[in-house]
């Protein structure tokens, strides 16, 4: 089934785009843009509120194991850009571009992506960051790998999935627990932080593990200020590796999007696979054998946060493209097509809207509703802006690519 050509309310017509693509990208962009509405604040000015605590649990990440929507933001962009590759391969193949021109393209946007994700990470900062674990660096050491899988066959695909799937579980099983002398507090872990795992799952524990161990070693090659000795949040540059396998999650997704099958039974193996993938992940977790955990990026989580991504995918294609449901969609779509655009905004220039905001404006229009809400307020007349700039390269079809 070739796929289908997308129109925006402009009238603007996108040869080869799936606009549930594009919505479900710009829906995740706007759930990690939506941090600044500060939905926690709310929640500790109103504690016995359910409403408020419901919104703030799920605009933060959890502890360590189990997930909330905000969890779901990095494993959907790592799933897109699975679904993604395949079109773009085969729109570069159109062009006449050879492997090696299309391989030394994705060397680039690797490296691109690496270094960008480096860079946003040490704004504010004294002197460079070299830190890995963010969403672009990910994707970034990934990503040669996804596209060189990318050239082989489905079977071919699963089977590299079940072998980084497996592989990176064995190697975090293999690497031995500390032992009963050694200091949690060091790792800025508690001793007796209720977190804390037990047989098999015990060499997932925060900042005890495999991931945390290479860290120490890795991250001390770079300049540093002081000497890194743990990640506060427990992440870890090694999670680009099962990364991967959420990234050939996504790859499957796209060849089937790819293929001459029906729209409804595309939808129906979706919620199949994805009830599949989140069943295997509960079932290792529950069994004690590898825990759900989005920091460390186990195995567990791959399938489990894969699921929700095929159902995910499965919603916004089954109501964009089949439904043919998509005025709604519009403002999604065009976030979603400049997802990086608004990444960098986010991570850039946030502040600098809030502060001119009220140097221009002063406190007074946001504080209508009460000093509660203020910062919710001033968080959505922020996101209007961003949105604002961005229908506005929109219209005139300036898309930031890499």
């Amino acid at each position: 089934m070739p796929p289908p050509l997308s129109t925006t309310e402009t009238g603007f017509a996108l040869p080869g785009r799936l606009m549930s693509m594009d919505a479900y990208r710009g829906f995740v962009m706007v759930l990690m843009a939506a941090e600044m509405l500060q939905f926690d604040h709310l929640h500790e000015t109103f504690p016995d509120s359910a409403f408020w605590a419901f919104l703030a649990h799920h605009q933060s990440h959890v502890a360590w194991a189990g997930c909330s929507l905000h969890d779901l933001i990095q494993p959907s962009f790592s799933f897109l850009v699975g679904v993604a590759l395949l079109f773009s391969m085969a729109s570069r193949a159109s062009q006449g571009q050879s492997f090696g021109t299309q391989f030394g393209y994705a060397l680039r946007r690797s490296l691109i992506l690496i270094l960008l994700g480096i860079f946003l990470r040490s704004t504010h900062a004294s002197q460079t960051n070299f830190t890995f674990e963010d969403t672009l660096t990910q994707i970034g050491l990934g990503y040669p790998f996804l596209f060189l899988l990318g050239k082989y066959s489905s079977r071919t695909g699963w089977i590299a999935l079940a072998v980084v799937l497996v592989g990176y579980w064995l190697a975090f099983v293999l690497y031995p627990v500390p032992g009963t002398g050694f200091d949690y507090s060091a790792v800025g872990v508690q001793p007796d932080w209720p977190e804390h795992y037990s047989g098999i799952m015990a060499h997932f524990n925060k900042n005890s593990n495999l991931a945390w161990a290479f860290d120490t070693w890795f991250l001390n090659l770079f300049p540093r200020e002081k000497t890194f000795l743990f990640n506060g949040g427990g992440y870890a540059t090694l999670s680009f590796i099962p990364t991967l396998g959420t990234m050939l999650l996504g790859l499957q997704a796209g060849r089937w999007l790819r293929s001459d099958m029906d729209q409804r039974a595309l939808i129906q193996r979706f919620l199949l696979v994805g009830g599949i993938c989140m069943t295997i992940g509960v079932l290792l977790h529950v069994a004690g054998i590898c825990p759900i955990v989005k920091r460390i990026w186990t195995p567990a989580w791959v399938l489990f946060s894969g699921g929700w991504c095929f159902w995910l995918l499965a919603l916004f294609y089954g109501i964009i493209d089949v439904a043919n449901r998509r005025s709604w969609a519009f403002p999604l779509i065009v976030v979603g097509m400049n997802s990086i655009a608004i990444y960098c905004l986010v991570h850039l220039i946030d502040r600098f809207i809030i502060t001119s905001l009220h140097t221009h404006l002063g406190t007074r229009p946001f504080l209508i509703f009460g000093p509660a809400y203020e910062t919710l307020l001033t968080g959505l007349v922020t996101l209007g802006i961003f949105y604002l700039i961005l229908r506005w390269m929109y219209r005139r079809k300036l898309f930031i690519r890499i």
